[in-house]
């Protein structure tokens, strides 16, 4: 074979290589198919399992996104729970009141509807019909009905009127009488739905007690705020459909209504707090103070029974009222309680052996030189018993006693007693008080702190540390609700009384009761605090108060105030009256404060049922009841005929001789003055009727 016949064989073996076979070719195809395929297979699957996860899987999930898309919810207030006195007297409620929204998409298209049909009638009859107008609105007819019958400005409720929205509220919350008369206009695109409103039936009285809540229904202040997360409950709603440009579609009738809030019963007695409030504010009358303060307490409980702070407010009306007449003074307040104090510096020195309670002390002649500084009694008081230096509230015999017991062991009483800390009641705002470290306290500051100058503490923290005298020698915590309950009447909580810890013993407790019984006989301090058919206990205080601009006691300027509890043989009452500022000539807590406790206790005592202790009561000249004690003087006998007594001789006794001869005799006395007896009618030895008129004048020994 030539050379060139090889190549041509040769190139057509290659050329039969190079070209595919129809069978190869076919395969092709075929693995091309079944690879689209198992793509659309895929894609097939995959669409049918994500329409399984959106329409099956997770189709609650999406309608209810959905939902929340297409409706638009306006809050409503929800009804707030009651609060309660502790007799389940009322004295916060919420009531039913319309509030008033307006649809301006809805008023146009009405009003465009009732224009087209009028205009209709018009061409059919060919008249008009004077009636036919008055029932079609305008726009601004419309507004004038509204800013009339909700006392709105027209201007504003024009502006609203012409909005391109569904939705606007006019008036929240509105009085029976404009939404009857609005609903009797059947204006169109006005609509109601019902809200509710919180009301104070007792007006004032409590109300800085109770607080009151604002327009979105959280409480601002008192126990509405304290426990406003208890008396809310949830809200409710207002429904409306809107599309898909968030525009508001149909009326939006449909109400979703929330858990009703919880009921709250507090330890305040609505009585016993009328009361206080009525008797307070008129002292402070009176007296001309700048403001006053009371609060009882159950000294065996630690629960307020009462609590008032003069000026007050209607919670009512809360907004025409300032700040500072809003505010709790007992609780939030702090002032220098002056010889009130004197209380726990005597509980103090007994309870720690410094003193014993027939030690004398020589107060001298009414001025002590102590640290550089004089202090002074009101009058010369010479050698005084334990109990007399309470009884006559001797500044002199104070300071004495603070130099035996010594700065240390005195601070470490006064913070048992808690102050200078908080009582930890259960409501916001409560001061603190101060009282400075004893390594801070020079020899004149042992001395002031003594009578209750320097220091500060609240009322509330006075009368729980005067409870723990009262009922033994224990510090309870004071409380002001007393249980939480739900909807359908089930206690979900209760509180019970908190011993935060012993302070004195029995005994010294027992001992100061006698010695503040004392305070209120004819010629101690507090002789204007006894009510009559009790015996009573309890101590005055008069302070400077310290002037903000010379950083020194003012010369004018006193809080004048009385501590007591009553009745003394099984007390069922603390009650501290404070006056701030009174602008009269004479500013002692004996005479303008102890008549408040004794007309608050004569009143309170009454209303509690408790029975008299004493057989008759006595009357002063200052006209105020004092308690005649039932023990009589052995040593003293007084004959008596049937239907008359004979007039002892009460010449040179003291007042509590003469009281003890008195009671013996049975004998209705009319007291002047203080002191000892120098005069009286009739004269000793003479026959008199029980009914008749009988006085003694009394002066002092000097």
């Amino acid at each position: 074979m030539s050379l060139k016949s090889r190549k041509h064989s040769l190139s057509d073996k290659a050329s039969v290589r190079k070209t595919p076979s129809s069978k190869h070719e076919a395969h092709g195809v075929r693995v091309r198919i079944l690879l689209v395929g198992v793509c659309f297979v895929l894609a097939y699957v995959a669409l049918v399992s994500r329409v399984y996860y959106l329409q099956v899987y997770s189709a609650s999930k999406w309608q209810s996104l959905a939902a929340r898309q297409h409706k638009k919810k306006i809050t409503l207030t929800p009804q707030r729970g009651a609060i309660f006195d502790r007799n389940g007297e009322a004295l916060a409620v919420s009531l039913v009141a319309n509030s008033v929204y307006i649809n301006p998409t809805e008023l146009r298209n009405l009003l465009a509807k009732a224009e087209a049909e009028r205009d209709a009638a018009l061409k059919k009859s060919k008249s008009t019909s004077p009636e036919s107008e008055q029932i079609v609105h305008s726009i601004e007819s419309v507004a004038t009905a509204l800013s009339k019958g909700l006392d709105l400005n027209y201007s504003v409720v024009l502006a609203k009127l012409t909005k391109d929205k569904k939705f606007i509220w006019l008036k929240r919350r509105t009085t029976d009488g404009e939404s009857r008369m609005l609903k009797a206009q059947a204006l169109p695109g006005v609509h109601f739905i019902p809200e509710h409103e919180r009301w104070y039936p007792n007006g004032r009285v409590a109300g800085q007690i109770v607080g009151f809540s604002g327009t979105d229904n959280d409480g601002l202040e008192g126990i509405e705020r304290r426990y406003n997360g208890v008396l809310a409950g949830d809200v409710s709603y207002l429904v409306m459909q809107r599309d898909g440009g968030s525009r508001s579609i149909g009326s939006g009738r449909q109400v979703i209504k929330g858990q009703l809030g919880k009921d709250v019963t507090l330890t305040i007695d609505k009585q016993l707090q009328y009361i206080v409030e009525k008797e307070l504010a008129a002292a402070v009358r009176d007296s001309k103070s700048k403001s006053g303060s009371v609060v009882i307490l159950d000294p065996f409980s630690g629960q307020v029974l009462a609590m008032a702070s003069s000026p007050d407010y209607d919670p009512n009306a809360f907004g025409s009222f300032t700040a500072a007449q809003r505010r709790n003074r007992v609780v939030c307040d702090t002032y220098e309680p002056g010889s009130t104090f004197k209380l726990f510096l005597l509980a103090a020195a007994l309870d720690s052996n410094v003193i014993k309670v027939d030690d004398v002390i020589d107060c001298g002649r009414g001025s002590y030189r102590i640290g550089g500084k004089v202090i002074h009694d009101h009058t010369e008081l010479g050698r005084l018993n334990i109990s007399d230096v309470l009884k006559y509230s001797s500044n002199i015999g104070c300071a004495k006693i603070a130099q035996k017991l010594g700065k240390e062991t005195f601070y470490s009483y006064l913070t048992q007693f808690g102050f200078a800390q908080k009582t930890e009641i259960d409501f916001d705002g409560e001061g603190r008080g101060l009282l400075r470290k004893p390594q801070r306290w020079f020899e004149i500051d042992l001395a002031a702190i003594s009578f209750g100058q320097g220091l500060s503490v609240t009322s509330l923290q006075l009368a729980a540390a005067a409870s723990a005298i009262v009922n033994g020698g224990e510090l309870y915590r004071p409380y002001l609700v007393k249980k939480i309950t739900n909807p359908v009447n089930d206690v979900t909580d209760e509180q019970t009384p908190q011993l935060v810890r012993r302070v004195i013993g029995r005994d010294i407790a027992h001992e100061l009761m006698q010695m503040m019984v004392t305070v209120t006989d004819v010629d101690g301090t507090g002789s204007r605090a006894r009510v009559a058919g009790f015996d009573v206990g309890g101590k005055t205080g008069t302070a400077q108060k310290v002037d903000p601009v010379t950083r020194t006691y003012s010369v004018d300027k006193r809080v004048s105030s009385f501590i007591g509890f009553a009745p003394a043989e099984a007390p069922k009452m603390v009650i501290l009256v404070v006056l701030d500022e009174p602008k009269v000539q004479k500013t002692y807590g004996g005479l303008l404060a102890a008549p408040v406790f004794s007309r608050i206790a004569d009143q309170a005592l009454r209303y509690l049922h408790v029975p008299a202790t004493q057989r008759k009561s006595m009357a002063i000249d200052t006209d105020m009841p004092i308690r005649v004690e039932l023990p009589a003087l052995s040593s003293v006998t007084v004959a008596v005929d049937p239907g008359t007594e004979v007039m002892p001789d009460c010449k040179g006794l003291s007042s509590r001789q003469m009281l003890r001869l008195m009671a013996k005799s049975g004998l209705n006395i009319m007291i002047k003055g203080v002191g000892r007896v120098v005069d009286q009618y009739p004269l000793a030895g003479e026959s008199v009727n029980t009914d008749s008129t009988v006085w003694v004048k009394l002066q002092p020994p000097n």
